[in-house]
């Protein structure tokens, strides 16, 4: 099974003055963090919610030219047994490379997988097609 998992890392960001800033440093010290071994984890702003209001928040907080950003990271895990696996396999990989950053799983989403008949089809198929060319070479000549 596969699943894709997405988790939240709050990363803190120093010397900015702006909620922009903090997240465009942010998201290039986390990249920095996950390349080259994890060059397939895709890093997005984060969302926060506001607990008074129904409206959205900005994904940085800024204060005394400091920073907390909610970036979201987001990847794919292979053969997993279930959801809760996916997800501690997620937390491991990138906790690994980011330490000292607290980590949230906020979304597992199971991949749908393509059934072993519906790919043994496409094989044939495709076989047949190249027997075909083939064919019409061989007569043709």
């Amino acid at each position: 099974m596969e699943c894709r998992v997405a988790v939240e890392a709050a990363v803190p960001v120093y010397d900015v003055a702006s909620a922009d800033e903090a997240v465009r440093i942010a998201i290039s010290k986390t990249g920095d963090m996950l390349n080259p071994d994890l060059n397939y984890v895709e890093i997005s702003m984060g969302s926060r919610a506001c607990p008074h209001c129904d409206g959205d928040l900005d994904p940085a907080f800024v204060a005394a030219d400091e920073g907390l950003v909610a970036l979201e990271l987001e990847m794919t895990v292979f053969n997993v047994e279930d959801e809760q696996h996916a997800s501690r396999i997620a937390r491991k990989e990138i906790g690994q490379r980011m330490r000292k950053i607290p980590l949230d799983v906020v979304r597992v989403t199971v991949v749908e997988e393509e059934t072993e008949d519906e790919a043994g089809d496409e094989e044939e198929t495709s076989a047949d097609d190249g027997d075909a060319a083939g064919e019409s070479r061989d007569s043709s000549s």
